[in-house]
């Protein structure tokens, strides 16, 4: 891999005047032409219900396709909703699915890295949401793939890859002029459909970039800048639960709470039920609980070391005892719930009601429910 380009603000990497121009111009006409537009002949249902399908259908192809499929192979699907994933990228203009997962993976290698992050937040919120993608920041990000080697045996993604200028006019064209001569309303279209449509499906991306690493809560992980909101998770279907994803960047959802808001998540579940999406992975119940205790102790123990109190070791070993206890009941329950969903049917239906397993497993749920109150009330008071 080259080196990346370090730079400071007397030595700045050439712009990439093609992505000016296209970020640019987009952003004006949308700005500019869409509302002039409307004020003097208005959208009719028609164009702006296609516009909403198209925003969805570009903005899924990225999170349930270049993301939660190619880049992190969270879940396997087949040669048509790929092909399907491959054309909503090429629509969104966020170049080829092997370059997109090639940054992406970088970005959770190196994350928070200035030196390495293609869009490090560390940087500031210009930089990670537009500004790295307007200079030649880093030498390597247009000729080196060997971190996707995976995706080169993918022949959906390298027909795009290898189309994907052609692709992009089609989609991008085509696709709004080709309904504006169905519904008589050409300019209309290529306004909403087209121009307003795209800004939204860049912008809305940009955001997990930016605003997931600068807004937020982050109850997994304090290790790098991601953050959970579900705020931005409205705004970028579920990928705003951003500090879970990057705790556990193969699980295939973002939200692992029914009330959480990750129509991806939905959309690949709803595509395993039918049968068009299999081996999703998700990360054991009792790593994410761990990794939730785990931080929850790591800041209590860090507020305390600087509070000046007279008993404070008294304290920190108080939180270190119930911590340990936290750790083996969750073992132990786990264990038991694990055996507990491998009874066969048979076995089930003629021991349940007697079984030492289910005695055994009742009692550690029980204890487990206990503790996890206990430290909920020991970390709300000491930390």
């Amino acid at each position: 891999m080259s080196s990346p380009i370090k730079t400071d603000k007397t030595n700045k990497p050439p712009l990439i005047w093609l992505n000016v121009l296209v970020f640019a111009l987009t952003f004006i006409v949308a700005f500019i032409g869409v509302p002039v537009y409307c004020y003097f002949y208005d959208y009719d249902i028609a164009t702006t219900l296609m516009f909403i399908f198209c925003t969805g259908f570009c903005g899924m192809s990225i999170t349930a396709g270049y993301h939660r499929l190619w880049s992190h192979k969270a879940y396997q699907t087949n040669a048509l909703i790929r092909f399907v994933f491959a054309i909503g990228g090429a629509f969104s203009i966020q170049n080829s699915a092997l370059h997109w997962c090639s940054d992406h993976r970088i970005h959770h290698r190196h994350v928070d890295d200035n030196d390495h992050d293609p869009y490090s937040a560390k940087r500031g919120f210009w930089y990670s949401h537009i500004g790295w993608m307007l200079r030649e920041y880093q030498t390597h990000r247009y000729n080196d793939y060997n971190n996707v080697r995976d995706l080169q045996r993918d022949s959906i993604v390298m027909w795009q890859h290898k189309y994907y200028l052609p692709l992009v006019l089609l989609t991008n064209i085509g696709i709004p002029v080709v309904f504006g001569l169905i519904n008589d309303n050409v300019l209309g279209s290529l306004l909403l459909i087209g121009f307003m449509r795209l800004v939204i499906s860049h912008h809305v991306t940009f955001f997990i970039n930016s605003l997931a690493h600068m807004w937020g809560k982050q109850p997994y992980s304090d290790q790098n800048t991601a953050r959970d909101n579900p705020i931005v998770a409205l705004l970028t279907y579920g990928e705003g639960y951003h500090n879970f994803h990057h705790a556990f960047q193969y699980d295939y959802r973002n939200a692992i709470k029914w009330w959480q808001f990750d129509p991806t998540k939905w959309l690949i579940k709803s595509l395993s039920v039918v049968g068009l999406a299999s081996n999703l992975k998700k990360i054991p119940e009792e790593k994410i609980v761990k990794s939730i205790a785990t931080l929850q102790f790591n800041q209590a123990q860090g507020k305390l070391q600087k509070l000046p109190l007279p008993n404070k070791e008294e304290i920190l070993s108080l939180i270190e005892k119930e911590y340990d206890m936290l750790l083996r009941k969750m073992n132990s329950f786990y264990l038991a719930k694990k055996a507990w969903v491998e009874l066969t049917a048979d076995q089930f239906a003629e021991n349940v009601e007697h079984s030492q397993l289910a005695k055994q497993y009742q009692e550690l749920k029980t204890s487990w429910q206990e503790q996890q109150n206990n430290w909920k009330m020991l970390i709300h008071q000491y930390a």
